[in-house]
């Protein structure tokens, strides 16, 4: 009989007997994070933790503030299984503040600090948060101001802790450097914060918006999460004490979660974070800093090599970079060992929903590199590709990418509908892109089922593009597409079909999306293209490929 998968639960998604099978073979456990955050505070207190350039965090330090905000939030009312939103960049105060949120059993919604009042709003929407952390103002822009507008908005939401903040607070807003300052009081004892929480509990929702025009929250627990960062801290990184993370990929982001924090933070690493992506000033960091792991999108790698051409910056600390979202041509991978003379480049393929499903290992061959996303990333998953109709399909052929195992969410929060719609009723996550395997079992991602543009590594929906753009009155219909970039991998291409009369160009279409409907500006297009009408099939379905290939041919 096939079990209802709601509630969300490991016994609905995966079985009555899961839960025990995945611990026998090792890929679940009965630990959680604090345990080991205890464990290396309490081994080499004084072991550097966290740094990011303006703080300096060792695992003691990060001990207490952690114990000291998870003491805060349960004094405002948050207990275990309430959702705690947090905004932030690339901040040591993201790290201290999961780690709270972990602690006492509550489930962390991180929001990247790109989104606006509109994705915003949505996310606490959806998961019901009742606290939210954020910065005072980022980048110049006042996020203090917009979630004072959410919390009235918003009805589950109550409290604000504000991080880096200057101006005069609300009773229902708190600065984090009063909740961590030492001298206010001590930080709870381990008896005293109770015990610790359920490893199959939930413990993150994570937004991905994939194809749909609403961001999806994809519910992991501490068991699926750490399943893969256990995997890469032990098997694909070979990680110990002495090595150091360098994170310039938003930790908001399930990357940064389970690669930049979660990760070290099971090997007693280091980790380094970089709020704002330049690649001089990264390399200065992982010179600094003695970076020798890392992860981004494709993307930053060739940037990161252009800037290193006249660095002069001693870069051979780092042994492994793990990248995504693009392939990796053989020509960059023999470029990145040249510069990064002890380093690897290692392809990777996964999402929100699955994490990592196939990665390159540090002794795959360069040629495997260039030419695949890896294999298997764990035992206990199970990967195979399908046709149209369900069937899997023969070794070579392209086909759908599905993922089965212990490492992926249990559905997505509070969306019954698209959850029954991703995940089959033999467990199977289709992941809606579309790739091959060879005989050896390694996987290349050929394209895409979903409708998304990869800019800078991060999935757009074209969908919810298009729906923004066609509430501009000048706009009567509208198509979004990806079209190539040598920087970022793809660009926002939009082909607006007008109101007789408008005059639209992407200055006025930018105009309207970041200042009238708060839209992040990575969802803005770069390329605004007026036509009469679409091509279409002979059902009147938009073929999209004959706009892709226009825009790919029109110089930038």
């Amino acid at each position: 009989m096939t079990p209802n998968r709601f509630p969300l639960s490991v016994e609905n998604r995966y079985g009555p007997d899961a839960g025990q099978q995945f611990r026998s073979a090792g890929y679940w456990g009965d630990d959680t994070l604090c345990e080991w955050l205890e464990r290396w505070a309490t081994e080499d207190p004084d072991h550097r933790a966290v740094t990011d350039g303006v703080h300096d965090l060792s695992y003691g330090r990060l001990r207490q503030d952690s114990y000291r905000i998870a003491g805060w939030l349960r004094s405002v009312g948050v207990v275990a299984g309430d959702r705690v939103a947090v905004q932030l960049p690339n901040w040591a105060e993201f790290v201290t503040t999961y780690l709270a949120i972990a602690r006492i059993g509550a489930i962390l919604v991180p929001i990247m600090p790109v989104y606006r009042a509109s994705e915003v709003r949505h996310i606490l929407e959806n998961s019901g948060a009742v606290v939210a952390v954020t910065a005072q103002e980022f980048r110049g822009f006042d996020h203090l101001a917009m979630f004072r507008e959410l919390t009235v908005q918003v009805p589950s939401l109550h409290q604000l802790m504000i991080v880096r903040g200057t101006s005069d607070l609300t009773p229902s807003e708190t600065a984090y450097e009063q909740i961590v300052d030492p001298d206010s009081c001590d930080a709870p004892s381990v008896e005293e914060l109770g015990p610790y929480p359920d490893a199959d509990a939930g413990h993150a929702i994570i937004y991905s918006s994939g194809t749909e025009s609403a961001a999806k929250g994809c519910y992991h627990t501490w068991n699926t999460l750490a399943f893969t960062a256990r995997t890469l801290a032990s098997d694909i990184f070979r990680m110990t004490p002495h090595d150091t993370m360098y994170m310039p990929s938003p930790v908001s982001h399930s990357t940064g979660v389970v690669i930049g924090i979660v990760t070290p933070l099971l090997a007693g690493s280091g980790i380094h974070l970089q709020d704002i992506w330049e690649p001089t000033e990264g390399l200065r960091r992982i010179e600094e800093y003695k970076c020798s792991i890392t992860a981004s999108a494709t993307p930053f790698v060739r940037m990161a090599l252009d800037a290193a051409k006249e660095s002069g910056r001693d870069l051979s600390s780092m042994r492994a970079w793990l990248c995504a979202g693009a392939p990796i041509p053989s020509s960059l991978a023999r470029e990145f060992q040249e510069t990064f003379t002890e380093g690897t480049l290692l392809p990777l393929y996964g999402c929100t929903e699955v994490l990592a499903a196939t990665v390159c290992r540090l002794d795959d061959p360069i040629e495997r590199v260039a030419s695949s996303d890896g294999r298997i990333a764990a035992a206990g998953v199970q990967l195979k590709t399908v046709d149209l109709d369900g069937r899997e399909t023969a070794v070579g052929v392209e086909g759908e990418i599905c993922y089965r195992g212990p490492g992926t969410i249990l559905g997505y929060w509070n969306d019954p509908d698209k959850t029954r719609a991703a995940i089959d009723d033999d467990g199977w996550h289709h992941c809606g892109d579309l790739g091959t395997l060879d005989a050896e079992g390694y996987l290349r991602v050929t394209g895409r089922l979903k409708d998304i543009i990869i800019r800078g590594g991060q999935n757009l929906s074209a969908r919810e593009i298009e729906e923004l753009l066609i509430t501009h009155p000048q706009v009567r219909d509208a198509a979004v597409v990806a079209y190539p970039d040598t920087r970022l991998g793809e660009k926002v291409c939009a082909y607006l079909i007008p109101e007789p009369g408008s005059s639209l160009t992407v200055e006025t279409i930018r105009h309207y999306l970041v200042g009238t409907r708060n839209v992040a500006i990575q969802k803005v297009p770069e390329r605004v293209i007026v036509v009469d009408d679409f091509p279409t099939t002979a059902s009147g379905k938009i073929q999209k490929y004959l706009l892709r290939k226009r825009a790919a041919s029109i110089s930038a």
